[in-house]
């Protein structure tokens, strides 16, 4: 008989096998196909979500061939992707030149649109809002792609026009809702919803051109109390006479008119370098040019290391339930004289026939999971796929890599197969063996070595090292499974009789436990190595974020002494529509001579000025903006360099934010203190009442004082205090004593100095109402700003409310991806493989049924069953997922730190932020939803089976 012969019968009996034991065979199917399928979806989601270059230029101008603009700088050169350029004659410009007539540059026979946008504040159903409106004909065919409709029509008037749903949603409006643009006072009818593909979160709203800004601008140009339009600068979208669009040699020329041009054409068949001007005179473009980033390269392959390492794990106990529960049919294949390749051969072929339906049905799975789901993940990217990227030959690798890491994942079961006895296996009886002792040494050992090659790995940048350590301790640990799960059994001496029978069923059952919790531990590893590198990465942006306020407060502020006139309206409106808690702090600002905010554009005179000097010395002055600074911070770690820039005498030069004044001084009380600072002293408030300020950073105060210098410079158009301070300006230096507040209060964001108003009067300085501070619940909802906007436009304008925004990174696509899948795969995989051991298990439940046991306890003792294997598969793979995460984040410090010790001022703070959520969340939802989906499946009643031997 051949070898092709032999393996065809061993896969018809294999193929026969799996067909008579659909339930078994379905559970080793799923477990191959779950980490197939959570890569493919990862890849093809990933693979979608990055936009192609072409993808990112039809973003930009649609369908159109081109778009022409005006960059204000004469006579250009540029690339030809118009990302770069330059004036053709170099140098700086001596005037301001003409603006050029971009029509009159386009080549002969094209069609144009024009685009120009303004900002603008229109009614919504809570209020006023401010956005963006854009004139553009949205219904061109040279709009698509860019402007895509999703319900309605695009408007056919100059009284109509389009909103994005964003704006739709943030403002309470739909189809069919009326806006007026508050400055004209003129409506419009949304006739239709758009979205822009390639920013779903834009709040924006596009009329056809001439709707707004002309009738605007007429209004107010008679009528001098109405604002005048600001808007951008008119581009036009071009589209070419014939099928060749437009062409390098139009770029050119309309270059030399002072154009800039981003061409189709030119962008996908670029000129040779020799042709492009700006290349000629400014060669190290081309260096610019080819510069690439791979910044996700280091996660990506630890990432791919460990999914390979999981479909082994994953698959490997699947394989070996299912030789377990096949062994009687085994034994009668060597009764035929079958020997024990042909054992083996019969479990190879089991996993090839599942290995390969696994394979596949986890890359089909894959696809169309991602095709469901599409726009969920669209909406949590914030664009659209430009396409469904499909890669035949990823998706073939994924497929065959499945393949053959399950075939792998049979072989150690088939090697066990092969070496029990005929006898062994026709009467089901395991047999006792005992433990290695050598394995859980060696394992150990392994696991010590993995994790120092990761940790070398880390602080080297190397990320092979750090993807290979990984796998390295997983599988060091793997081998300390048997062992730990035996010492399982000694947990349950007071346990009640379920939990206490579970715990020493797992730990006489090694052989069952230890590939289960294997399972559930390589799938529980990927979750938290990716869960624990993108709560790190968030924590470092977190701190790198520079607020304009203090944390759970709002600002209210006057542009001008009369826009401070309608503050107490404005105050009412804040406190009536916010979620205001905690007293009002009331703030004026303080300046010396005439007043900067009035008079900066003239040069009869100009202004005063306010401002602390800061003392030279230690203390004072920040050693990292210094002369020698680079050497310092070659000798700083990461953590010494952090609490230095952390220093009053530091923190001020990298946090100076100037919210409510330049000079980061303001007038106010001691509410102020408690309202906004946060600090709650009586002996702060009590200087304050004494007339004494309070200053926020001691870097500026030498021996209890600090200097205040002033220059009162008085405009000759500001008559009135012009009057009163005849002769040339006057400078004044003032010694005030201070209150010091502690250093960490340095970091108040937008202030330095609280002066109480009667020093000021004393020191010869002007003030006047700024607005007021609030603490608040929460950040201030759309519909809360847009009913204060309204009522302080309704009381005359010119105040505005101001909050934090966050921190504007927040997320990252493919970290986002990679821990929504390994979710899916962690709670799927626990699932399965727990049922593959209760199935294992079957056994013992029906002794446990023959010798009178209650239902109750059949189903108890199922549940806590699965219940150990989850549980103990969580905790190890929390444990290994630790591993790569913080291997990662050593890359990333290694990098910091080469950034800081170049520019000594950037922060080289790089975290290590364990997931607790996450944790907590697998540590007790995985094994429960586990032990309940065991508890509630098994059936409470059996029949009783009669035991050969």
């Amino acid at each position: 008989m051949s070898v092709f012969t032999g393996w065809r019968a061993a896969l018809r009996i294999a193929r026969r096998d799996a067909l008579r034991a659909k339930g078994r065979s379905a559970l080793v199917v799923a477990m191959i196909a779950l980490p197939v399928l959570g890569v493919t979806a990862a890849d093809i989601t990933y693979r979608s979500a990055e936009l192609s270059p072409a993808e990112r230029l039809t973003a930009e101008i649609g369908s159109a061939d081109a778009v022409y603009s005006d960059v204000g700088l004469g006579p250009i050169q540029q690339m030809p992707d118009g990302d770069m350029y330059d004036r053709a004659s170099g140098g700086d410009l001596s005037e301001e030149p003409p603006p050029v007539d971009l029509p009159a540059v386009f080549p002969k026979g094209v069609r144009a649109i024009s685009e120009q946008s303004v900002s603008a504040t229109v009614t919504t159903s809570y209020g006023i809002a401010s956005t963006e409106i854009i004139e553009l004909s949205a219904s061109d065919r040279m709009a698509r792609s860019r402007i895509d409709l999703a319900g309605g029509a695009f408007p056919r008037s100059t009284g109509e026009l389009v909103a994005t749903e964003a704006f739709l949603k943030s403002a309470g409006l739909h189809v069919g809702s009326d806006v007026k643009v508050t400055t004209s006072g003129k409506k419009y009818t949304i006739t239709g919803a758009v979205e822009l593909p390639a920013d779903l979160d834009a709040k924006q709203l596009y009329a056809e051109p001439g709707a707004v800004i002309a009738p605007w601008a007429a209004l107010a140009k008679r009528d001098k109390k109405v604002p005048a339009p600001q808007p951008g600068e008119t581009r036009w979208l071009v589209e070419g006479a014939g099928e060749a669009g437009i062409g390098w040699k139009d770029v050119l020329a309309a270059n030399k008119a002072g154009a800039l041009v981003t061409s189709r054409q030119v962008f996908e068949n670029p000129p040779p370098d020799s042709e492009i001007p700006l290349l000629r005179s400014n060669p190290q473009y081309a260096a610019d040019r080819s510069f690439t980033s791979d910044e996700t390269s280091t996660a990506l392959i630890t990432v791919v290391a460990m999914a390979l390492l999981e479909v082994v794990l994953l698959a490997g106990p699947a394989f070996a339930v299912g030789a377990r529960r096949s062994r009687r049919q085994l034994g009668l294949l060597g009764t035929c004289g079958g020997d024990r390749s042909q054992v083996r051969a019969v479990v190879l072929g089991g996993g090839l026939v599942l290995g390969g339906v696994g394979a596949v049905a986890g890359v089909v799975t894959g696809l169309v999971l991602t095709v469901v789901f599409r726009p969920l993940i669209e909406g949590w990217a914030g664009h659209r796929f430009g396409s469904l990227a499909l890669r035949p030959a990823e998706l073939l690798v994924i497929a065959v890599l499945g393949l053959v890491t399950g075939l792998l994942a049979a072989f150690a079961p088939a090697i066990v197969a092969g070496r029990q006895s005929v006898l062994e296996s026709l009467t089901g009886r395991r047999g006792v063996r005992r433990s290695s002792r050598v394995l859980p040494i060696t394992g150990a050992c392994v696991l010590a070595l993995g994790v120092l090659i990761a940790v070398y790995g880390g602080t080297g940048g190397n990320s092979m090292l750090v993807a290979g350590g990984s796998v390295v301790a997983e599988l060091g640990l793997l081998a300390c499974i048997p062992v730990i799960v035996g010492l399982l059994g000694r947990l349950g001496r007071r346990l009640p009789l379920s939990p206490r029978m579970a715990l020493r069923d797992a730990a006489r059952n090694r052989g069952r436990t230890a590939p289960a919790v294997a399972a559930v531990m390589a799938a529980v590893a990927g979750s938290v190595a990716i869960a624990t590198y993108m709560s790190s990465s968030l924590a470092e942006s977190d701190y790198a974020y520079l607020p304009m306020l203090t944390e759970g407060t709002i600002s209210l502020t006057a542009g001008d002494s009369e826009t401070a006139e309608r503050l107490p309206a404005a105050r009412a409106a804040v406190e009536h529509n916010m979620a205001v808690t905690g007293r009002r702090a009331d703030i004026s600002r303080v300046w010396a001579g005439s007043d900067c905010n009035v008079y900066y554009e003239d040069e009869n005179g100009g202004c005063g000025s306010l401002s602390l000097v800061k003392p030279a010395g230690k203390g004072h002055t920040c050693p990292l903006d210094t002369k020698g600074a680079k050497e310092l911070a070659a000798r700083l770690s990461s953590d010494e360099h952090r609490a230095m820039m952390r220093t009053p005498a530091c923190v001020d030069v990298h946090n100076s934010t100037g919210t409510f004044s330049n000079d980061n001084i303001v007038v106010g009380d001691a509410t102020l203190l408690d309202t906004y600072v946060k600090l709650d002293d009586p002996a702060a408030a009590a200087a304050l009442k004494a007339g004494t300020p309070v200053l926020l950073n001691e870097a500026y105060a030498e021996n209890g004082e600090v200097t205040l210098k002033a220059v009162h410079t008085y405009n000759a158009k500001d008559k009135t205090n012009r009057k009163l301070h005849p002769g040339p300006a006057r400078k004044t230096t003032d010694r005030l004593k201070v209150y010091l507040a502690k250093p960490e209060y340095a970091t108040t964001p937008g202030l330095r100095m609280i002066l109480p108003q009667r020093t000021a009067e004393r020191l010869g300085l002007h003030t006047q109402p700024l607005g007021s501070v609030y603490a608040v619940g929460h950040e201030p909802t759309d519909a809360e700003s847009q009913r204060v906007n309204a009522a302080i436009d309704q009381a005359g304008g010119g105040l505005w409310v101001q909050s934090n925004s966050g921190p504007n990174d927040r997320s990252s696509t493919i970290l986002l991806i990679l821990t929504l899948f390994a979710g899916v795969v962690t709670v799927g995989a626990a699932a399965i493989t727990t049922g593959l051991a209760k199935a294992d298990a079957e056994a013992d439940l029906t002794t446990l049924s023959a010798v009178g046991a209650a239902p109750r306890v059949r189903r108890s003792l199922s549940g806590f069953q699965c219940l150990v294997v989850a549980l103990t598969g969580v905790l190890l793979g929390t444990a290994a997922g630790l591993v790569p995460a913080v291997a990662l984040r050593l890359v990333d410090l290694r990098k910091a730190m080469e950034y800081m010790r170049e520019s000594p001022m950037e922060s080289a703070y790089t975290p290590i932020v364990l997931p607790w959520a996450t944790i907590g969340l697998l540590a007790v939802a995985v094994p429960l939803l586990a032990g309940g989906l065991a508890a509630v499946f098994t059936r409470s009643r059996v029949a009783l089976a009669r035991r050969a031997g």
